[in-house]
């Protein structure tokens, strides 16, 4: 679990916090095998017994004051005595995680000693769709069997205008549908345990992947016929669709919902759309784009951003209730209008996927990807701190607590997947300034449940008996931090950790974009950094009058005292620049927009730093890198001289040989370089497949590079400008700052 602040050292009251204008909070990855100081957890037994404070209800620590008979709470203050069991306990010391590390991951005991849980998978699939759809959606799920562990079970559903049902147990794939009424209100008119029993339809992946396989065969695409028969000539004589995704996805979750808690303990549905749900309930209205688009008297930022219908919130709930994960699959280029539909995903744990066209889609590499790394599942993430401040707002994909305050829970959780925090002060009195006083504390807890696969026996007579019985594990995982306090402002602006600051206003513009619009987002972000230069400023002048030198008239608007906040006004530009905050005139698909949205909104901070400000590395030959950074200009290309040239923009990867490069330079680079084993090992850590491209300048088109080379560019629109766009940029906020100031 990584617990990473947005400063190491904390404000030291309100004041102190309001006057830095840096965002308080930290983020957290409570998945993640190690800490944010690259440590692993102290594992152990029996959580259960893990002492609590009878005031705040922390768990015991290494940062707690322990007697022989009682304990007192590092958050709180609180004495609390020892049961006879946590004497005994601690009367050995060295068997104790919690004596040893602030980061523990300690066994739960079984809730459920009868389950035998098995991991289920359902595919589901849009038959409304193309043949290379369905191609490129039959390569992702043969790779994701190859991930899948034995004992899995695997289902197989369609939907177009009926949802079908595939028995793959039998010699020969059967399938059974069932039609959908068109009608935006209506359900199945039957249960879908009376089509096919559950148990018929789950078929166990060690022994059916060849069925499962030829299953996938003999999927074809619903015709138009059958489309305009089934649906009917709708308003004025327009064909309806035939995509009943709304009804197929309520139906299958109600259908799995019977088993969770025997037969599973969670269920993955993969769904693959090709196109909008245009049929039956949860149809969506795609003519809101259009019309959005041609009139440019309203907002189209503003208009395209939430939901039409809250059908899909209310579904993720129900997916929820069923123990369901959801992953979309979003392979298209028409409107598909992912802001309704990503609860879906967002709320059950799941991730949202958008690939703009078949050819070039990295379906499969991701789907095996995401199979392949563990997942922890039925999680509670929960924050405690020291009283003198609280978590204000949480930010991420979660469903909080109706009842706790600071609870969060998770259906499925990577070790990738992180959340975010803000902090704000409970009173006005803040943190001690004398050091007597315990040091701000905060306390993360994650408790959650893994399917650990059955172990391998010794005796084959006994590992046949014991195949596909899987156990369930339950853990509690307690990372506890203990920070330190800013005696002034220039302290906290040394302790600076920009990525951090970096997530904190990704979620804060996320959200502000949502209720207000993309204009609003742009607004928030550029006033807090005028904002957090005037601050800066005012807290270097008064340094500088202190020392007896003149009050300088001159704006730093570059941050020159403070090395570990000069990177900020970059990284604000590049946001401003970026896909997720550009305007819709400029070509920015609302779809592709709110796929950003839900993606950096999870990214742990050096991933998300990556996506926004990409690295830009340079190479002498490919076995040796020239310079480690470069800033993202044409400028800084030329100056360097080195021919090659590797730029990491997270969801791409982008190898560029210069026009001037040495014609003799091996291209594309050998498998067997430094460059190619830098590339296989970003992308073996990421937690999607960036794509590869290879540019040789001077003969190929060279956009897909120069593109991310913003710092030339406008920062509001895609041209160049007379004067650079970064530099123009810093005088635009330069002038700001001195109207704020006055």
């Amino acid at each position: 679990m990584a617990v990473r602040a947005t400063v190491s050292r904390f404000p030291i009251d309100s004041d102190a916090q309001e006057n830095s204008g840096l965002p308080w909070g930290v983020t957290v990855t409570p998945f993640a095998t190690k800490d944010e100081e690259d440590r692993p957890p102290a594992y152990g037994t029996d959580g259960d017994l893990l002492p609590r404070c009878e005031n705040c209800w922390a768990y015991f620590n290494i940062y707690c004051s322990l007697d022989q008979w009682s304990w007192t709470c590092c958050l709180c203050s609180q004495l609390n005595g020892l049961t006879t069991k946590s004497i005994a306990r601690y009367s050995l010391p060295e068997s104790c995680p919690e004596l040893k590390s602030s980061f523990v991951d300690l066994e739960l005991p079984a809730e459920d000693e009868g389950l035998q849980p098995q991991p289920v998978y359902v595919a589901a699939i849009d038959l409304s769709s193309s043949e290379e759809f369905l191609e490129l959606t039959k390569s992702a799920l043969l790779a994701a069997l190859e991930a899948l562990a034995p004992g899995s079970l695997f289902g197989i559903a369609t939907f177009s205008h009926k949802l079908g049902l595939y028995d793959v147990q039998g010699p020969i794939p059967v399938v059974k549908n069932v039609f959908i009424p068109p009608d935006t209100e209506g359900t199945l008119a039957v249960e879908l345990e009376d089509v096919m029993p559950l148990l018929q339809f789950l078929a166990p992946v060690e022994t059916c992947k060849d069925r499962i396989a030829s299953a996938l065969e003999t999927l074809r695409p619903t015709t138009s016929w059958e489309r305009t028969t089934a649906a009917g000539q709708g308003m004025d004589g327009v064909l309806m669709g035939g995509r009943g995704f709304g009804v197929a996805m309520e139906a299958l979750f109600n259908y799995l919902g019977s088993e969770y808690g025997s037969t599973f303990a969670l269920a993955r549905v993969f769904a693959f759309l090709s196109g909008p749900p245009d049929y039956g309930a949860g149809t969506l209205d795609t003519r809101r784009y259009g019309e959005q688009y041609a009139s440019k008297g309203e907002d189209a930022d503003r208009a395209l951003l939430p939901e039409q219908t809250p059908f899909y919130k209310d579904l993720a709930a129900v997916a929820v209730q069923a123990g369901v994960c959801v992953d979309i699959f979003a392979v298209t280029n028409e409107y598909t209008d992912l802001a309704s539909l990503k609860f879906l995903s967002i709320e059950s744990g799941g991730s949202l996927f958008f690939y703009s066209s078949t050819d070039d889609s990295t379906l499969p590499q991701d789907m095996y990807r995401m199979l392949s790394r563990p997942y922890a599942f039925n999680c509670i993430l929960r924050m405690r701190t020291s009283t003198e401040f609280k978590p204000g707002h949480s930010y991420g994909h979660f469903f909080p607590d109706p009842q706790y305050e600071n609870v969060q829970h998770i259906i499925c959780c990577d070790s990738y997947a992180t959340y975010a925090y803000d902090f704000e002060f409970v009173g006005v009195d803040g943190f001690s300034r004398h050091g007597s006083e315990p040091p701000p504390i905060v306390q993360t807890v994650f408790q959650y449940t893994v399917v650990v696969p059955p172990e391998e026996l010794e005796n084959s007579v006994s590992r046949t008996s014991s195949r596909g019985k899987y156990s369930l594990k339950r853990r509690l995982r307690i990372r506890t931090v203990q920070f330190a306090t800013a005696q002034n402002i220039n302290e906290i602006y040394d302790s600076v950790v920009p990525e951090v600051v970096l997530s904190l206003l990704v979620h804060k513009v996320i959200l502000a974009s949502l209720e207000q619009g993309v204009r609003e987002g742009r607004l928030l972000l550029h006033d807090w950094l005028v904002i957090l230069t005037a601050q800066y400023n005012n807290a270097y002048k008064l340094a500088q009058y202190k020392n007896g030198s003149s009050m300088s008239s001159q704006i730093d608007v570059a941050f020159s005292q403070c090395p570990e906040m000069q990177h900020l006004p970059r990284l604000v530009f590049a946001l401003l620049r970026n896909p997720l905050l550009r305007f819709h005139e400029e070509g920015v698909h609302p779809d592709y927009r709110i796929y950003l949205q839900c993606l950096f909104s999870a990214l742990e901070p050096s991933s998300l730093h990556r996506a926004v400000y990409p690295m830009l590395t340079s190479y002498s030959t490919p076995d040796k890198q020239a310079y480690p950074r470069h800033s993202l200009s044409r400028a800084a290309l030329i100056t360097s001289g080195s021919p090659i040239f590797f730029l990491d923009a997270f969801t791409t990867l982008v190898v560029f040989y210069s026009s001037t490069a040495d014609p003799t330079l091996p291209y594309p680079p050998p498998h067997d370089c430094l460059l190619r084993s830098t590339i296989n090992k970003l992308k073996q850590e990421r937690c999607i497949t960036p794509k590869l491209i290879f540019i040789r300048g001077g003969q190929e088109d060279a956009s897909a590079f120069e593109n991310f080379l913003i710092e030339e560019q406008d920062v509001d629109g895609s041209g160049l400008t007379s004067v650079t766009g970064f530099v123009s940029f810093l005088e635009d906020i330069t002038q700001s700052v001195l109207e704020f100031m006055k």
